[in-house]
């Protein structure tokens, strides 16, 4: 099993108004509070027990926050996830964002024999098939892109990520924000292929980590 370290990304673009204004005026505390409904799937610290389910520690607080008014809408389309946020309003959304966004995501390592394969993908892409490396919307640690609608993927859930490539290869998950672009994308992966940079965005980390 490895943990591979890559050199962080920081790049900053700018939220809409109204993003910026909600996330200004959300407070962790309060988030905390309301995430009571949301431990049973995501855990405690923000790190799920299932594979099935993701990590939301140390994500974007903006994607956070857009990601809970698109399942809120029904645009992102998931039965559970209608439930939990249909009584949501945008402040608690944004509450919510913010203390996930400052909790400590776990990290994972990568099946060695997915290393290379996944390794890849994820920095280089598959040129005859025209997919473009994920590190050019997600950064060389995974870390995503902060207020562009890229997430981080660093420490997921292997089985969470390989899930939601496969729903945008089918096209269930689509028609919202950054959907599109990940349509286009999974349509050219194999189950293999989706499977060996899923594990390899588990294991991936900044650099700066490995000494903590």
């Amino acid at each position: 099993m490895t943990k591979h370290l890559i050199p962080a990304l920081f790049a900053f673009l700018l939220l809409t108004p109204v993003a910026w204004a909600q996330l200004d005026n959300a407070d962790p505390k309060r988030g905390e509070n309301a995430a009571a409904a949301c431990v049973a799937c995501h855990g405690q610290q923000g790190n799920s027990m299932s594979p099935e389910w993701p990590n939301l520690a140390g994500q974007h607080a903006d994607y956070i926050f857009e990601q809970l008014k698109y399942y809120k809408s029904g645009e992102r389309a998931n039965a559970i996830m209608l439930g939990q946020a249909a009584g949501l309003d945008e402040q608690t959304m944004a509450d919510l964002a913010v203390y996930y966004e400052g909790l400590e995501a776990e990290i994972g390592e990568t099946p060695e024999e997915l290393l290379a394969t996944g390794r890849s993908i994820y920095m280089g892409g598959i040129a005859e098939k025209g997919v473009p490396a994920c590190v050019s919307c997600h950064g060389p640690a995974g870390m995503g892109l902060p207020s562009s609608g890229y997430p981080r993927l660093s420490g997921q859930k292997t089985q969470y990520t390989m899930d939601q490539l496969m729903l945008y290869r089918s096209g269930e998950r689509s028609g919202y924000g950054q959907a599109s672009v990940m349509n286009g994308i999974a349509a050219n992966l194999t189950d293999d292929e989706i499977q060996a940079v899923s594990a390899y965005v588990r294991g991936l980390y900044p650099a700066e980590m490995a000494a903590e």
